[in-house]
């Protein structure tokens, strides 16, 4: 279950700002799954505007292959829902927006699109820089919006630890 915030903790996407703004750093998003939905999270606080450059709704694999550079192999190899994928998201959304770090998803929101391997849920989510990147699978339920929103949240989450260490 997801964490309701207390109203004294700050949102994941104000303290992520607050470690931008400290380091100097940009930050850039690579959507799949959550079409934008992570941008929408972070463009939602003010001064989002000193540290953040902006986002690759890569929805479809030419946009993640052509605007970010994923590997053809890898896409045909592991799936667009894979950790080499949603690894070069990050590489990607980085060099094309000239960030210094970035968080990606790539994921089957359903409710549809879900084989016995990656069942609807199944999202991969990276965040990092770009000396160093963190990924991890996660499987949430069946309801679309739902998806999106976990998803969106726990990039946010993966995103703060990545900038904490």
């Amino acid at each position: 279950m997801d964490k309701i915030v207390d109203k004294k903790e700050k949102a994941p996407e104000q303290r992520i700002g607050e470690l931008l703004n400290e380091k100097g750093w940009h930050l850039a998003t690579a959507e799949s799954c959550t079409g934008g939905t992570i941008a929408a999270m972070i463009t939602a606080w003010p001064g989002c505007s000193n540290y953040y450059k902006g986002s690759v709704v890569a929805y479809d694999n030419d946009v993640k292959k052509n605007v970010l550079g994923v590997s053809v192999k890898d896409l045909e190899e592991h799936g667009a829902v894979s950790q080499p994928v949603v690894e070069q998201m990050v590489q990607g959304a980085i060099r094309v927006l000239g960030a210094g770090c970035a968080v990606a998803t790539s994921g089957i929101a359903g409710p549809g699109g879900g084989t016995p391997d990656k069942p609807v849920g199944t999202v991969w989510i990276a965040a990092g820089t770009k000396d160093r990147i963190i990924s991890r699978c996660y499987r949430f339920g069946t309801e679309r919006k739902e998806n999106i929103l976990r998803a969106s949240r726990t990039a946010l989450q993966m995103l703060l630890k990545v900038l904490q260490n």
